[in-house]
């Protein structure tokens, strides 16, 4: 009687096990924010692409993304200030100061999100006017600001450039909202899978392999390689990463998206510069990630190899992703670029142009307070 009984636990345990793990799987592939899945074509031109083997994209030269449980360990852990102290000073923008696309000027949204205009064509890179990069509304690194621009405000967005998949980077509610005023975005391959599922039309998408472009009146977006990885879900590397040049008959601005540092950038400078403009990250480097993520030194000498002439930083003082001062990429900076290059550190919300590119440091603001100086 006593075995019966512990058989038919174990037969419920198993049972409700079975049904929990059902329904983890219904839950991540029918979870909108997760994306969408490989198959069809898509899978089969990703198949075909000479970066994708045994089942995963790989980097052009071996690259590890760092020890897991020590970045476990450093994100609960350490003593920086990772969230500033007061709200950041940000430079609020209207529709009217935006007006219509120019030559060449930027606005730093925050984080990797960048309003840019190249001889008449205005693009975004990686935007996310989200609260939070997570798939959760109520979970997740949240904005230490908020956007300085209404994304409604932002008028005519031609075109989004995307670096890869990863939640601070591609934000399902702004997609959806570009694509509904009709955007055309340019991602690297397999990423067209997450707009589909969410509801972009497929002709309002070009997926591109490094090393191939698409043009947009008049304007080349070209799909660059960069040293990093992806992944929404369970399943890593299965969509591609990509830095970008954005080529104009006038001007060209380069993107770096997340990346380490690697001797592909001097190729790219060769081959596509000189840049006018270079949007390059900064901040949520670490110790577990030196092959992942470029630091402040890394990105200006990333400046140099592919030929630019006004450095724009991004990803810092937006979210808290790393393991270090929120302050300290631009400190880093300042120090490492000055005499060696030429760059601007603007307020979130400032418009930069190659003329006006305007540079302070309004993130050493009441230092002191804290007991923190530069």
């Amino acid at each position: 009687m006593a075995s019966m009984k512990r058989r038919r636990k174990l037969l419920l345990s198993a049972a409700f096990a079975g049904a929990a793990i059902s329904a983890g799987i219904l839950v991540l592939k029918f979870w909108k924010p997760l994306g969408g899945q490989l198959e069809g074509e898509r899978l089969n031109t990703i198949r075909r692409s000479p970066h994708w083997r045994d089942g995963k994209f790989r980097n052009l030269i071996p690259t590890t993304k760092g020890d897991i449980l020590r970045s476990i360990y450093l994100q609960f852990s350490g003593n920086q200030v990772r969230v500033p102290p007061e709200e950041i000073p940000i430079h609020r923008l209207t529709a009217r100061d935006l007006g219509e696309a120019g030559e060449l000027r930027a606005v730093w949204i925050g984080h990797s999100s960048t309003i840019v205009d190249v001889d008449g064509v205005r693009f975004m890179t990686d935007p996310i006017w989200s609260e939070r990069c997570s798939p959760f509304e109520s979970m997740g690194p949240k904005r230490f600001h908020p956007p300085p621009i209404a994304l409604a405000d932002t008028g005519r967005v031609d075109a989004v450039v995307i670096s890869h998949d990863h939640y601070d980077h591609l934000d399902m509610p702004t997609v959806q909202a570009l694509a509904a005023r009709g955007t055309t975005f340019f991602v690297p391959l397999g990423i067209g899978a997450h707009l589909e599922r969410w509801g972009v039309p497929r002709a309002q998408f070009r997926e591109l392999d490094w090393n191939e472009e698409a043009e947009l009146r008049g304007v080349r977006f070209v799909a660059l390689p960069a040293r990093h990885y992806s992944g929404r879900g369970v399943k890593q590397d299965v969509t591609e990463w990509a830095s970008w040049a954005v080529i104009g008959p006038r001007h060209r601005v380069y993107f770096s998206g997340d990346t380490g540092y690697f001797d592909e950038f001097k190729r790219i400078g060769e081959q596509h510069g000189p840049f006018d403009l270079t949007l390059l990250k900064i901040g949520a480097y670490g110790e577990t990630w030196p092959e992942i993520h470029i630091t402040p030194e890394e990105a200006v000498q990333t400046h140099l190899d592919v030929r630019g002439k006004l450095m724009l930083p991004l990803h810092w003082a937006t979210f808290n992703l790393g393991f270090h001062d929120w302050y300290e990429p631009a400190e880093r900076l300042v120090k490492a670029a000055s005499g060696r290059i030429a760059f601007t550190t603007p307020r979130p919300g400032e418009i930069v142009t190659p003329e006006q590119p305007p540079t302070s440091y309004w993130w050493r603001w009441r230092r002191v307070q804290y007991g923190r100086r530069p």
